[in-house]
């Protein structure tokens, strides 16, 4: 058998190609950090509407979940992830050749309409290629993907603007966008069945899924106080790391620390690295003994612990500052075990929709965080002017990012009370 004809093989190539697609999407969505100083000086925003752009992407995103999910149980993730990389690819020309505020706001609205689609995409078609024990491994080698955008969204992307300029750059990756929603139509397929190729062993084959049962299988996650929890944790830690190293990571370091936005790029580099190998250690950690919710837990008392540095101290040492973004990354793992969570509480033909009301919640936290931030150091805004930007004090950078702290410390509770809640199988 050859890679094609093989299903152990092929499915790597399908989840390389849906991968690559989901890569672009981070790096998009964490984008705005390196570039703001430019989109502020394009587009002359004040910080909440800068955070209102960076946010637009999340608002759709976050809407577009659950009927994403519908749409993966029933029509597979070949027709899905494709037509989404084609939309994505679309908002990131459409963003590159904006004239004004208003058509960048659309354009990124449209990058997060495409881009909404693709996580649920993988999740569902990892559900349908891989063994119900390999799913929080594939979720976070997923995971180590977006760390791999939001590495590619800070210092690598700050030195293409500089070469050529942020529009070039992003026409860049609208042109590699349409090459990779090419290869998610012609290697990903709905089951090895659909491929016609023979069954996995330890892999059921997934059932049809028909309106009225999903429908039914909503209707429960809306009343599932467990998923509640499972959602606000994400929620929490989602809307944190978008935040901090989408938009607020690098002019807090500019603004207090007086680094250029190359260098503050490092330090949020740090935390993509972190993500990139926290969540697939975390997957195969999770799968190897068997439980959930306990490394779920540890990994939100520790970030709470970390990240907390900043609203308490307002300019610690860099290096702790440092040792915080890189946790954010690190530990952001834990709560990708929400999706493990609740997959396996729900039938095989629930997946697709199970895991886009997670998701949902996550992108809500990223669309939020953004905004309340940016109304928060507007409160605190000064008259003066820094590398073209406006700047505001450094107390109220501590309280914006005590609204983020706030939230994952609430989430950690929230992971409490899931613990206590299923403490047998936790």
């Amino acid at each position: 058998m050859n890679v094609l004809t093989d299903p152990t093989k092929r499915r790597w190539l399908a989840f390389g190609a849906l991968a690559t697609v989901f890569l672009l999407v981070n790096l998009h969505r964490l984008s705005t950090a390196v570039l703001s100083e430019q989109l502020t000086a394009d587009f002359g925003t004040t910080a909440a509407q800068l955070g209102t752009l960076h946010a637009s992407f999340f608002y759709i995103y976050a809407l577009i979940q659950i009927p994403t999910g519908v749409l993966a149980d029933r029509y597979g993730p070949r027709y899905v992830g494709s037509a989404g990389a084609a939309v994505l690819s679309t908002g990131a020309v459409a963003f590159a050749l904006a004239d004004g505020y208003g058509a960048a706001l659309l354009s990124r609205a449209l990058i997060g309409t495409g881009s909404g689609v693709i996580f649920v995409s993988i999740l569902r078609f990892s559900a349908n290629w891989f063994r119900a024990g390999e799913f929080a491994t594939m979720t976070g080698l997923t995971g180590a993907m977006a760390g791999l955008g939001a590495i590619l969204a800070t210092t690598p992307l700050a030195l293409a603007a500089e070469a050529v300029g942020w529009r070039p750059t992003l026409l860049a990756l609208g042109a590699v966008g349409f090459a990779g929603g090419l290869g998610v139509f012609v290697f990903v397929r709905k089951s090895p069945a659909d491929a016609g190729l023979d069954p996995i062993q330890g892999v059921p084959e997934q059932p049809s899924v028909t309106l009225r049962e999903t429908g039914a299988h909503l209707r429960r996650l809306l009343v599932d106080l467990d998923q509640w929890l499972v959602s606000f944790v994400f929620f929490a830690a989602m809307g944190m790391l978008l935040t901090l190293l989408g938009l607020w990571g690098i002019p807090y370091l500019v603004v207090v620390y007086g680094l250029d936005v190359t260098t503050a790029s490092y330090y949020t580099l740090l935390g993509s690295v972190g993500s990139l190998f926290g969540p697939p250690l975390l997957g195969r950690l999770s799968d190897a003994i068997e439980r959930r919710i306990l490394p779920m837990v540890v990994s939100l008392g520790l970030l709470t612990v970390g990240l907390s540095i900043i609203p308490v101290f307002g300019k610690p040492p860099l290096a702790a500052v440092a040792v915080a973004y890189f946790l954010s990354g690190l530990l952001f793992g834990g709560a990708l075990l929400g999706f493990t969570i609740v997959k396996e509480r729900y039938p095989a033909g629930a997946s697709g929709v199970a895991t886009a009301v997670v998701n949902t919640a996550g992108f809500v936290g990223g669309a939020l965080f953004p905004t309340l931030m940016g109304l928060a150091l507007d409160a605190y805004r000064t008259d003066e002017v820094v590398a073209g930007s406006v700047t505001y004090t450094e107390f109220g950078y501590r309280v914006a990012f005590g609204i983020l702290v706030g939230a994952v410390a609430i989430a950690f509770l929230c992971s409490l009370w899931l613990f206590a809640r299923n403490r047998p199988a936790a």
